[in-house]
């Protein structure tokens, strides 16, 4: 029997391969949307996934405008902030954050669900998310990607 086939391969910063991928937001549910991209980020759709490595891909989001909430989450999801004085609590709902910044909404929930540490800030790097349909990452080439195709 041949022992050496049978070695586990623990992926590198030398070993990895990155691609660049585009994502459409529109009609896109944004817990569904922020879970597969956190998947995509962190590589877990690869054969060589390696936990404590930087080994997915570079995301691209576009129309990050136009996902959707479902229920009454426009008005109920709050996001919530502190300016670092006392009393400094701030609040604000989806649609108040949809107006001011959308792209917001969408890398929020994308952060929440990666790793928090510092391959977590690594990661969250390699994310672009972008308002409307035009980005300017145009130079790498990124291919399309249907979420609905992913598990």
């Amino acid at each position: 029997m041949d022992t050496l086939s049978y070695k586990t391969i623990s992926a590198n910063k030398a070993t990895v391969n990155k691609q660049w991928l585009l994502v459409d937001a529109e009609g896109e549910t944004l817990g569904r949307l922020a879970s597969k991209v956190a998947k995509l980020l962190r590589g877990k759709h690869k054969p060589s996934y390696t936990p404590h490595v930087d080994c997915g891909d570079n995301v691209v989001i576009i129309n990050a405008e136009k996902i959707t909430l479902s229920g009454n989450k426009w008005d109920s999801k709050t996001y919530s902030r502190y300016t670092g004085y006392p009393g400094g609590q701030r609040y604000t709902s989806a649609k108040e954050l949809l107006e001011k910044n959308p792209g917001r909404i969408v890398e929020k929930a994308v952060k929440g669900m990666l790793p928090k540490n510092r391959l977590g800030s690594e990661l969250f790097r390699n994310l672009k998310v972008y308002v409307g349909p035009t980005h300017q990452q145009e130079a790498q080439k990124p291919t399309a990607i249907n979420l609905n195709e992913l598990k």
